[in-house]
């Protein structure tokens, strides 16, 4: 157990997180629904209702949606971007093993099923992080948009209005400022980390590159 815990530390902490402040989230917005409900004279709602309203599934997709479009953006570009200088982009100057050829390894034992397997598998595999990433950031947009509908409809109605659709929605000035409003923050956060490791070190992390190296030095190792 303690060897299972050692070696998949930073993912347990990282998903441990995740939920805590998604019950946090889903708490606090539960509140905050029920205090407006509250205050324009309509009925609270339970919990696990407020699970189902387009309140807390909006709030949690559109997020998602920015997370997922930034990180497959980001491990896309870097496959053909570069940045002298920063531990997260390749050497332009030097081969890099990511770039090798995974066909030359079709007999290694030790590779994974689809480098063995080869054709089609290993095309799929050797795409699957970006595809892995692009699919649950259109998943997590259709749920942003499904639960936004909910959401502007029910604000809708109560100001004299009428029930949009997912596709009416998706056309309305609101969904676009909720999904930019994210975007450009991760898109910045991100160009920060990569500008940022140009010249600033964290001992002992591998988003680092080590204490001594010159500032030219690109990649972390």
């Amino acid at each position: 157990m303690r060897r299972f815990v050692r070696d998949n530390g930073l993912s347990l902490v990282m998903f441990a997180l995740f939920g805590l402040f998604l019950l946090a989230q889903s708490v606090t917005g539960w509140h905050v629904y029920n205090d407006d409900h509250q205050d324009h004279g309509e009925s609270q709602i339970a919990y696990g209702a407020y699970l189902r309203t387009g309140h807390f599934i909006e709030a949690t997709f559109e997020n998602w949606e920015s997370e997922y479009l930034q990180m497959g953006a980001y491990v896309l570009f870097t496959v053909f971007l570069f940045q002298r200088g920063s531990s997260e982009s390749k050497d332009p100057d030097k081969s890099e093993p990511v770039d090798e050829n995974p066909r030359q390894a079709k007999t290694d034992p030790d590779a994974s099923w689809p480098v063995r397997k080869g054709g089609i598998w290993l095309t799929l595999y050797e795409y699957s992080l970006t595809i892995a990433l692009l699919l649950l950031f259109f998943f997590s947009f259709v749920l942003h948009a499904a639960g936004g509908a909910r959401e502007y409809s029910e604000e809708q109605l109560a100001h004299g209005g009428h029930a949009v659709s997912t596709l009416e929605f998706v056309r309305t000035d609101e969904f676009w400022f909720q999904s930019f409003q994210n975007w450009q923050s991760e898109f910045l956060a991100m160009g920060s980390i990569v500008v940022l490791s140009i010249f600033l070190r964290q001992r002992g992390s591998p988003e680092s590159k080590p204490v001594a190296a010159p500032h030219a030095a690109t990649g972390s190792g």
